[in-house]
C-alpha cells in the first residue's frame, strides 16, 4: 500500500476497501476530529518502545491494587524497568485471567477502579516508566452487555457485533487454538437456536469486524485510554480479526487493513502511542504486522524464545542464530521493534517449532507432565523451574536475551527466581473447571523472595544472585545505550554464542557459553554456562 501522509485519507482509503457504508465513515471521522485537541500528555520520545526493559505483570498478583502498585514503582525503577506491561486490568468475570473483557472502559473495582489507575499512570510517568496494557480486540466476555443483548434475539441491536450460524460447520479450516480444552470453535445458543463463533474459550465470543460499528467502538476504546495517558496497547489475538469461509481465518489482508486504520487514527490524534501485535506466528508472517511502518510499531518474536531453551539444552547457538537470520526473520522497518522474551504469562510455546525440535524441547523441559499445554504444543511453568532450578542457567538465559536485537521483557517474579505455584494452579483449576497448566506460572508475587533478593545478607541465595545479575546487565545496557542501538553480529564459536556490537571506536562483545564445558576464546576463559560482557 502506498504511504499517504494525511491520516484521514489513509483511513478513508482503507475503510472503502472494507466497507461500503460512508455514513459510518463520517461518524468515525467526526469522532476523531472532535478528539484531536484533547490530549495533554504525549511521550517525549515517540520511539520509547525501542529502549530499556519491559516488565510484564498482573496488578492483583503483583501488588493487590493500584494503590499498592504505586509503592512498587521504586522497586521496578531500581531493577531498570522503563516500560510496564500490565496484563488485563479491565472489567472481567476473570474466567480467562481478564482476557474475557465485559467493559472496555472500566478498570476492575478490586484493582482500585479508573481513578486509582489514572493516579498510578501519572506517578509512573514521573519516574520515567511508560504504561501499556492488554486489550483483547478479537473478542469479549460472554458477560459483556453487547453479547448479553445479542444472544437474546436475532433482532437485537448488537446481534451483528458477533458471528452467528445455523450450523457449527462454517469456517471449518480455522484451527482449534485451545486443543484439549475446547473441542469446537462454535457454541450453541439455546435462546436463538443457533451457534456463535469463538477462537478461544466459549466464554469469549468473537467480535464481527464485518460490522463497521465494531471497528468504530474499538477506536473509541483506544482513544479513551490514550486520553488518560496510556502509552501503548498490546492487542491480544490480533491475527484473528477477519473471518472468511475457505480460509484459516488468520492473517487475512482485511485484518491488516483494520490494524492500519487503528494506527492511522491514533497517529492522527497524536503520535507516540504504540500498537503491539500479539501475533504468535512464524516471523515471515509476523513482519506483516509492521506493514510499511504504518501498522503496529511492535511485535513479539515468539519463535526465538523456544530456540533459546533448545540452544542451552544442546549447547548449540545455531538454533538462535538461524532463527534470527534474514532467511527466517526478514528485516523490519527502522521505526519498528521486536519484543523478545524468555517467559510470559502463557506457555513456552512450541506451535511453530518443527516436530523434531519440539520433541527435543519436550524431552529436555517437560519435567512434570502437568506442565504439558495443548497436547505437546507448549510447556507451562516458571523460568526457574524450567531451567532445573539452576540459577546459572537462568542468568545465562537472561544474558542471551539481553544480547539479542529487540526490547527484552521480564515476566514478573522471574527476576527473583520465583517457582511454580502449585496452590494457585489447584485453586484456579477448581474455579474455572479447566486444567490450564499456565496457572503454574501465574501465581502471586513472592514478597519474601523479593526481600531476600534485595538484602545483601542473603548474597549467597539464588534469588539475590539472579536479581543482581540481571540488574548488573541492565545497568551495562543503559550505560551503553548507543552501542545497543547498533545491529548485532551473531556468531557460534564452539558452543559459545558471541554477540558483537560496534560504533565508532567503541564495542561491546557478549560471550555466552551454552555448553557444560570450559571454553577459551579471545583471551577469555568461560566456565560451563558462564557469560561475560566485555566493553572496550
Amino acid at each position: 500500500m502506498k504511504i499517504i501522509d494525511n491520516k484521514i485519507e489513509v483511513i478513508t482509503e482503507l475503510w472503502n476497501k472494507l466497507y461500503s457504508d460512508n455514513y459510518k465513515l463520517e461518524i468515525l471521522l467526526d469522532f476523531l476530529k472532535s478528539k484531536k485537541d484533547s490530549f495533554t500528555y504525549t511521550p517525549k520520545d515517540k520511539f520509547w518502545y525501542k529502549k530499556g526493559l519491559v516488565y510484564s505483570t498482573y496488578v492483583d498478583l503483583f501488588a493487590g491494587d493500584f494503590d499498592k502498585m504505586k509503592e512498587k514503582l521504586d522497586y521496578l525503577s531500581n531493577l531498570g524497568v522503563t516500560i510496564l506491561w500490565l496484563l488485563p486490568i479491565l472489567q472481567s468475570p476473570m474466567k480467562d485471567q481478564g482476557f474475557d473483557i465485559s467493559d472496555f472502559y472500566k478498570v476492575r473495582d478490586e484493582l482500585g477502579g479508573n481513578e486509582s489507575f489514572f493516579e498510578f499512570i501519572n506517578l509512573a510517568h514521573e519516574k520515567g516508566i511508560k504504561i501499556l496494557f492488554d486489550v483483547a480486540i478479537n473478542h469479549t466476555s460472554d458477560e459483556h452487555p453487547w453479547f448479553q443483548e445479542a444472544k437474546k434475539s436475532k433482532d437485537s441491536k448488537y446481534r451483528d457485533y458477533y458471528i452467528w450460524s445455523d450450523t457449527d460447520k462454517k469456517y471449518s479450516q480455522a484451527r482449534l487454538l485451545f486443543k484439549g480444552m475446547v473441542n469446537s470453535n462454535w457454541t450453541y445458543n439455546p435462546e436463538t437456536k443457533d451457534y456463535y463463533f469463538h477462537r478461544f474459550y466459549e466464554i469469549q465470543p468473537d467480535l464481527n469486524y464485518k460490522n463497521p460499528d465494531v471497528l468504530i467502538e474499538m477506536i473509541k476504546v483506544f482513544t479513551f485510554w490514550k486520553e488518560h495517558g496510556v502509552d501503548g496497547f498490546r492487542m491480544d489475538a490480533a491475527p484473528f480479526l477477519w473471518k472468511e469461509e475457505g480460509t484459516s481465518c488468520e492473517n487475512l489482508i482485511q485484518t491488516h487493513w483494520i490494524l492500519k486504520i487503528f494506527r492511522a487514527a491514533l497517529d492522527y490524534l497524536k503520535e507516540g502511542t504504540a500498537l503491539i501485535a500479539e501475533a504468535n506466528q512464524p516471523p515471515k508472517d509476523v513482519v506483516a504486522y509492521f506493514g510499511n511502518a504504518d501498522e503496529c510499531q511492535v511485535a513479539y518474536h515468539f519463535p526465538v524464545m523456544p530456540k533459546i531453551f533448545l540452544s542451552i539444552a544442546e549447547g548449540a547457538p545455531n538454533y538462535i542464530i538461524n532463527t534470527l537470520s534474514e532467511r527466517v526473520t526478514p528485516p523490519i522497518p527502522e521505526d519498528c521493534q521486536w519484543f523478545v522474551f524468555l517467559r510470559c504469562h502463557d506457555e513456552l510455546t512450541l506451535e511453530f517449532v518443527d516436530p523434531e525440535e519440539r520433541a527435543k524441547i519436550l524431552k529436555y523441559y517437560l519435567l512434570d507432565e502437568r506442565w504439558n499445554f495443548r497436547e505437546g504444543e507448549g510447556i507451562a511453568g516458571r523460568l526457574y523451574n524450567q531451567m532445573g532450578k539452576d540459577y546459572k542457567k537462568v542468568l545465562l538465559a537472561y544474558s542471551i536475551l539481553f544480547s539479542l536485537d529487540g526490547t527484552p521483557i521480564n515476566y514478573y517474579g522471574d527476576e527473583i527466581g520465583m517457582e511454580n505455584d502449585e496452590e494457585f494452579y489447584k485453586k484456579m483449576t477448581e474455579k474455572i473447571g479447566y486444567k490450564d497448566s499456565r496457572f503454574f506460572n501465574r501465581g502471586p508475587f513472592d514478597e519474601e523472595k523479593r526481600k531476600e533478593a534485595l538484602n545483601i545478607a542473603n548474597s549467597d541465595s539464588y534469588s539475590y544472585k539472579i536479581f543482581h545479575g540481571i540488574k548488573k546487565m541492565l545497568d551495562l545496557k543503559k550505560e551503553n545505550e548507543d552501542l545497543f542501538s547498533e545491529k548485532p553480529i551473531y556468531e557460534n564459536i564452539d558452543g559459545v554464542f558471541k554477540v558483537t556490537r560496534k560504533k565508532a571506536n567503541k564495542s561491546i562483545v557478549i560471550y555466552n557459553n551454552l555448553t557444560a564445558e570450559s571454553k577459551s576464546l579471545d583471551n577469555i576463559t568461560l566456565q560451563p554456562y558462564e557469560y561475560v560482557w566485555k566493553i572496550s
